[in-house]
């Protein structure tokens, strides 16, 4: 079992990582201000999913990644242009 100093330590490694400094910020402060119960959120995410729809789905986003990585490691698009259009469907 990981120690919750390692667990706040790596969280904020992937929330810095994935959002950037002001973002992760932000990111706790809301987190703090209104009151969130992560444990019911997490229950009710998936609730009206059958696990084959949530096997799908998450094969679905494995292969747009490993394509995004191609082409990123292809030379073929930048980062910033995978990242850009990646958010523009959302």
């Amino acid at each position: 079992m990981k120690t919750d100093t390692l667990i706040r330590t790596e969280g904020m490694n992937l929330l810095t990582k994935n959002l950037g400094l002001i973002e992760a910020e932000r990111f706790i402060m809301l987190l703090q201000k209104e009151a969130f119960d992560y444990t019911q959120w997490q229950e009710n995410l998936l609730e009206d999913m059958s696990i084959n729809a949530i096997y799908n789905n998450a094969e679905k986003l494995r292969n747009e990644i490993e394509l995004r990585r191609q082409e990123v490691k292809s030379g073929e698009k930048t980062s910033s242009e995978v990242f850009w259009n990646s958010i523009d469907g959302l």
